[in-house]
């Protein structure tokens, strides 16, 4: 099971460390200590929170691509047979859904609560306006 430093839970749902300690107190999310002694909440507890009320963070990758459209965010679900899974993140206010093998699924580490981040690389993206010609 995955689990999240306050500081961490922060980021990913747009608000302070402080916030989240309140949540923690007032039971909107359930605190543990880990091994070594710093206050961290569930993982997929939390995917399931960010999903409901989602701020997207930063990307931490630190990397440079071409690919412009970068989506941190928590693994929400992962539905898995013997050879495809369907991977959900939850990045910010937006439901990403990917579908590759289950052999990468386990690569990768992926399950709800982890952190993963969408890289979107498309010349077939469609843009809409309300209202133009």
């Amino acid at each position: 099971m995955t689990h999240l430093r306050i500081s961490q839970a922060a980021t990913f749902v747009g608000v302070s460390d402080d916030t989240v300690r309140r949540w923690i107190e007032q039971g909107t999310l359930t605190g543990h200590k880990d091994s070594a002694g710093y206050a961290v909440v569930d993982g997929a507890e939390l995917a399931a929170y960010a999903r409901d009320n989602a701020v997207s963070p930063q990307d931490p990758a630190g990397v440079n691509s071409s690919a412009r459209n970068r989506l941190v965010g928590l693994v929400t679900a992962v539905t898995s047979d013997p050879v495809m899974s369907q991977v959900e993140l939850q990045c910010g206010p937006h439901r990403i859904v990917s579908l590759m093998s289950t052999e990468a699924v386990r690569d990768l580490g992926l399950e709800p609560g982890s952190v993963a981040t969408a890289v979107v690389k498309s010349t077939a993206v469609i843009v809409e306006t309300e209202g133009h010609k």
